[in-house]
């Protein structure tokens, strides 16, 4: 698997592009690898949040970021909040979980870890966000897929929608079963708004509790080189936000 290589370089460079692009940092928590940071740029349209690197052996989400951020994709139509680092330790060292080995997205419940206590009080300290993508790679994965958390009305073309944009890069993962849960379509998974281990909640049922009334968590599969892995995930949050007019 690859690792964010240049990590210092990758901060430095994802800080300019967002201050160029009217987005205000913040610190939530200081680690020894660096700040964890989230960026704002407010606006009267529908909230947007897209998080990335909760697991440091997954690069291509936060290159992701950068990319569709230096392609000027976050434009004013809607309210941007962007968290593209959120295992600093975990990216700097190539590791999955943080650096006492715990994997943040099963401690949004208990809050454990320091990252986990920082990001979900500046969640709560906001209203809740009308759309989530989540950037994820996964090593045992063949294809491109994602899950779907939905409190609203079920719309299966918006996830069709996702499937057909990313299929250019990555087939979609086949079924009938994907990740040991029940496939809807190939490439998608759709999640109640409960976690499959009760105490070990992920960022996404996190929102969902929170009153996000929609996420969708794309993961594409390690194997593939860095470049497709990139280009498959600003491929779907193009789709996602097309899909639902943003």
């Amino acid at each position: 698997m690859d690792a964010l290589t240049d990590w210092p370089g990758f901060l430095l460079e994802f800080s300019k592009e967002a201050e160029a692009r009217g987005f205000v940092g913040r610190e939530l928590v200081v680690l020894a690898s660096g700040p964890l940071m989230a960026w704002e740029r407010a606006d009267d349209g529908p909230r947007v949040y897209v998080s990335a690197g909760m697991h440091g052996d997954e690069p291509a989400g936060p290159l992701a970021l950068l990319e569709l951020l230096k392609a000027g994709f976050f434009g004013p139509a809607c309210h941007w909040l962007l968290c593209p680092a959120l295992n600093p330790d975990g990216l700097a060292a190539g590791s999955r979980g943080n650096r006492t080995g715990r994997d943040l997205n099963r401690d949004y419940w208990k809050r454990r870890t320091p990252e986990v206590r920082a990001h979900a009080a500046w969640l709560e300290s906001k209203p809740a966000p009308d759309l989530f993508l989540s950037l994820h790679e996964d090593w045992e994965a063949t294809g491109f897929y994602f899950y779907e958390i939905n409190l609203g009305c079920d719309e299966p073309q918006r996830a069709l929608a996702i499937i057909e944009a990313v299929r250019p890069c990555c087939n979609p993962e086949p079924g009938p079963e994907i990740d040991g849960h029940q496939a809807r379509a190939e490439g998608w998974v759709y999640h109640a708004a409960e976690a499959d281990v009760p105490h070990g909640w992920p960022e996404a049922i996190f929102l969902a509790k929170h009153g996000c009334p929609l996420s969708f968590t794309f993961e594409t599969p390690s194997h593939l080189p860095l470049p497709r892995r990139i280009a498959a995930l600003v491929a779907a949050v193009h789709a996602a936000c097309r899909a639902i007019g943003f």
